[in-house]
């Protein structure tokens, strides 16, 4: 008899500790968000190299009671990465190392379309604060978090968490997700902004071929880019400088080996890293509230606001040049690099078969991933603690 007690207590020791007891309503609830962005990166193929890993960090840290993000656990110790600022930068070299600005260096007045897509920035950012105003206390943020989520407008993942985990780690979940869903739709959101702010004739321009640029351009543009912004920004100098030196690596022509590192096993590790981590900050508790809801709402407006703000600067830069300017190509300052690009070139393909707009979109594009390392920067110099 004692030894069925004995049993019986184990057994009832063993349900009690098992999550399912745990299981609450909004657990379930994550779970599901969780799994549609599986579906979304597996079967949609929208960003999967980071909502997979995103969405299943989400998913085992809303399984109740296995301590992964608590002191001890393995995602913790892993989500220092993003806590201390380490993460990102890598990816930004490995970014660098992939990137040719050859099409900027070509056409340095493409850095006025990057600089105007990021105007969604503040946009966005305002918009945060103007919603202190709503009565209720629902969405209440304080200057870093409004920064935290403006820089979602930048559509460039590794910058929105490198700020918000310096100036509001609270939100750096639902942030993270807006900003890589967004990125993830880059090819609905953007097209029908652009057809609605272009004529027929606009998105049928042919541009000129950019003229060749030099082995000595390419080397010198990214040191001199992080000696020039570095001193203006010192702020920026972490991702700034990992961009460029990935870049210098790829470019200096002695340097293949770290380049081919940096672009692929050393990023694709850190993506898996940043992925998981970033995903297992968006418990329930921290993910569904009201404030979750108001940074998706902005970041789609931010992002909408971007598009729209480098298209008009295309415009305007194609009045200015007697019509030599595809307006499309300011839709690329955002920078979602390249899937932006290949948008402008699509919708541009759209009016005129015979239109090839991709390398001139690539100059606005990796302007947008230099503008938006700025805004970033210059946020860290405002509201940094």
């Amino acid at each position: 008899m004692e030894f069925f007690n004995m049993l019986s207590e184990a057994l009832a020791g063993f349900v009690e500790s098992s999550g399912f007891i745990a299981l609450g309503y909004k657990d379930i609830i994550m779970i599901a968000v969780a799994l549609v962005f599986m579906y979304l990166a597996i079967v949609k193929n929208y960003e999967p190299l980071l909502l997979l890993p995103i969405s299943f960090g989400m998913l085992i840290v809303n399984l109740p009671l296995n301590g992964l993000m608590e002191e001890g656990g393995l995602l913790r110790y892993l989500y220092m990465g993003d806590e201390l600022g380490i993460f990102p930068p890598l990816i930004f070299m490995g970014v660098g190392a992939m990137t040719d600005f050859g099409p900027l260096i070509a056409n340095p007045k493409s850095i006025l379309l990057g600089g105007a897509a990021q105007f969604g920035i503040f946009v966005a950012f305002l918009g945060a604060l103007l919603l202190n105003f709503i009565p209720g206390g629902f969405f209440e943020f304080n200057f870093q978090q409004a920064a935290s989520i403006g820089i979602i407008g930048g559509a460039d993942g590794p910058t929105a968490i490198y700020l918000a985990t310096a100036l509001a780690p609270e939100l750096l979940g639902p942030i993270a997700v807006a900003a890589y869903s967004y990125m993830s739709l880059v090819p609905i959101i953007q097209p029908p902004i652009m057809r609605a702010l272009t004529t027929k004739e606009e998105r049928a321009i042919k541009m000129e071929q950019l003229r060749p640029v030099s082995k000595t351009e390419k080397i010198l543009f990214p040191i001199v880019v992080t000696v020039l912004v570095v001193l203006i920004i010192p702020s920026s100098a972490s991702l700034i400088g990992m961009l460029m030196l990935g870049n210098l690596f790829k470019e200096s022509g002695v340097t293949n080996k770290l380049a081919e590192i940096a672009s692929n096993a050393l990023m694709y590790i850190v993506t898996i890293f940043i992925g998981v981590t970033v995903g297992a900050t968006t418990s329930a508790d921290a993910f569904l509230n009201a404030r979750t809801l108001g940074i998706l709402f902005l970041g789609l407006v931010a992002f909408a606001f971007g598009t729209a703000a480098g298209v008009v600067m295309g415009k305007v830069m194609c009045k200015l040049s007697g019509g030599k300017i595809n307006p499309l190509i300011g839709a690329a300052g955002v920078s979602a690099v390249p899937m932006a690009a290949r948008v402008a070139q699509k919708v541009g393909q759209e009016e005129n078969p015979s239109n090839f707009l991709l390398m001139h979109a690539m100059g606005p594009n990796v302007a947008g991933v230099i503008g938006s390392a700025i805004a970033a920067g210059v946020f860290l110099k405002l509201y940094g603690m």
